[in-house]
């Protein structure tokens, strides 16, 4: 008899945004550390097929999984926290339940029945959820204890009712002791003494028992731990026992929420309500859960701590939304922590570095360079679009001439090509034909066997291969080391254009080294070192998508390791921390 997965659905009331991708993803490495395998779901109700063509600054980051999945943010908190690899069909839309759906109708699989939302819609949700709940998701390849399933927007929107509704059916699909529902919550401080108020918890709850949910947990989200009595009116008034009622306050970091469930008891909670004890665990599986349980408190201890600060400036375009580059800030601070140091961001809105903006807000522009020169070191991230890329080029410039550490992440690698083609080997009208289809001197091209009408999943996505170069320049590249002198690495992609290979032995020639090239064909540039620089490296890839708090990515940790003047002693192999005991893995 096949394992039964036990699932634990997190669900939001009051407002979105409330905070449910933490809670799910800090209860799932709750339960890894008792020694269980946890994977994750996230349904988003919206209509499109994928996250690819949203905007950022309508909806965060998009993020890209292994398999070239182009997906919600979460899936990004979830990997990162769960340490496991999920694939496109982690991430649940309407639109891909539908579209399966009305496939199924088209071909003549109901049989001439007429197709409904309730059963044929909420059937297909309940199927899905259960088929990808069963789905391996770590190197062990052992089938998941637990799934994770987030039901993205909030308890009472239109969209999300077929998702309710599925999840009511679901939970006497899989028995009640595989079945748990977290409800997470707001408890808003009002007025001028900070009361807190439970109304609108108590009114979320409400509407969820009339769909036919019943919440086993509440995570409250507050400004402040509970006053007083707050979690017995909570108790009462929901159904639910006080020690089923979790304050989720603002605390030091998100690093600190598992924390601060563990200590109010939410392993006992769920240990109770899904039967856990019962599960078989290996003595050997519980020791790696332990250790890490121990390794995460170290991290959350550092994020907690006074560190010396070192400044990086983040020059992109949806600067005025933070989550539109979540997993580069993630891929920031986790280096930054494992080389004892905390992370000041400074945000650089690249047009505003741009000429016109001198002339148009010239405050602007000047606090612009002035947070640009300050900077210890300067990171250029991905984007699509022209507007901002001229202030990019100027930024990699600024780097390049004052031997300030730099990364460039897609766009950010591409702009530094730009502009040492410009600059440095006097192709003064070098250009990228994204911008400028059909420019004379195209030092970024269009990679031939993208299409060119579709825009949705047509982009070289996913992991691929890159290889490193047998030359000795390459073998002495910092970035080679920062690799641990790997000869290929698997890194996520998501761009439509390439450095024109047309002109790489020109740029070689001149000082830019690109160390790494694709394993498939040896013709695609993946990666560029300046040669005579600190630290100014470019990669093709999307190096955020694979940094994990214990465990960061090369290219970030390079960055800091440069920015805090650590680089050197870290690549002669001196060591970092002042105690090994509770040293994290470099």
């Amino acid at each position: 008899m096949a394992k039964q997965t036990k699932y634990i659905i997190v669900s939001g009331g009051v407002i979105s945004g409330i905070g449910k991708g933490i809670i799910a993803s800090s209860t799932g490495l709750l339960l890894k550390t008792l020694g269980l395998t946890v994977t994750s779901i996230k349904i988003d109700p919206y209509l499109n097929i994928d996250a690819g063509t949203l905007s950022p600054l309508d909806h965060g980051e998009v993020f890209v999984l292994d398999d070239g999945g182009e997906v919600d943010l979460d899936l990004g908190n979830y990997e990162r926290y769960l340490n496991v690899t999920l694939t496109r069909d982690n991430n649940i839309t309407t639109g891909k339940i539908y579209r399966e759906v009305i496939d199924k109708e088209r071909r003549g699989d109901y049989l001439g029945k007429t197709v409904q939302v309730v059963p044929h819609i909420t059937n297909a949700i309940q199927d899905w959820v259960e088929r990808v709940g069963a789905m391996p998701t770590s190197d062990t390849g052992r089938t998941p204890d637990v799934c994770i399933v987030e039901l993205g927007g909030t308890v009472g929107d239109i969209e999300s009712a077929p998702f309710i509704e599925a999840m009511r059916q679901f939970q006497f699909r899989v028995g009640h002791d595989n079945f748990c529902l977290i409800h997470v919550s707001l408890v808003p401080v009002v007025g001028a003494v900070g009361e807190q108020k439970t109304k609108p918890t108590q009114a979320s709850v409400r509407d969820l028992r009339g769909l036919g949910l019943s919440p086993d947990i509440l995570a409250c989200r507050s400004a402040l731990p509970f006053e007083e009595g707050i979690r017995e009116k909570l108790s009462m008034f929901c159904q639910v026992s006080p020690k089923q009622v979790f304050s989720v306050h603002d605390c030091e970091s998100l690093y600190h929420v598992p924390i601060l469930l563990r200590e109010q008891g939410m392993i006992d909670v769920l240990t109770d309500r899904l039967k856990l004890d019962a599960l078989s665990i290996s003595k050997e599986i519980v020791l790696e859960g332990d250790t890490l349980w121990a390794q995460w408190r170290e991290f959350a201890r550092r994020r907690a701590r006074d560190l010396d600060a070192t400044t990086i400036a983040i020059v992109g375009k949806y600067t005025y939304l933070a989550d539109s580059y979540i997993s580069v800030v993630k891929g920031l601070e986790h280096a930054a922590l494992n080389v004892k140091r905390k992370i000041n961001i400074k945000w650089v809105e690249a047009s505003d570095l741009e000429e016109a903006t001198m002339h148009k807000d010239p405050l602007k522009y000047h606090e612009a360079w002035q947070h640009l020169c300050a900077a210890d070191g300067i990171l250029v991230p991905g984007g699509f679009g022209e507007r901002g890329v001229e202030g990019k080029v100027l930024a990699a410039k600024w780097a390049r001439e004052h031997n300030v550490p730099y990364l460039g992440i897609c766009l950010g690698m591409q702009v530094a090509v730009i502009e040492f083609a410009r600059n440095i080997c006097g192709m003064t009208d070098a250009q990228s034909a994204e911008f400028r289809e059909g420019c004379a001197l195209p030092a970024i091209v269009f990679m031939p066997e993208i299409d060119r009408t579709t825009m949705g999943g047509t982009m070289r996505l996913g992991s691929r291969p890159t290889k490193f170069q047998a030359s000795d320049v390459a073998r002495r590249s910092a970035i080679y080391k920062l690799y641990g002198s790997a000869n290929e690495v698997h890194e996520r992609h998501r761009h439509r254009y390439e450095v024109n290979p047309e002109i790489v032995s020109e740029l070689e020639a001149k000082g830019m080294q690109f160390v790494g090239r694709d394993a498939e064909t040896g013709e695609r540039m993946e990666i560029l070192e300046l040669d005579n620089h600190p630290y100014f490296v470019g990669v093709q890839y999307h190096p955020e998508y694979l940094t994990r708090p214990l465990n960061p990515s090369p290219p970030f940790l390079g960055l800091l390791l440069a920015a805090s003047g650590q680089l050197d002693a870290y690549l002669k192999g001196e060591e970092l921390a002042d105690d090994a005991e509770t040293k994290l893995k470099l």
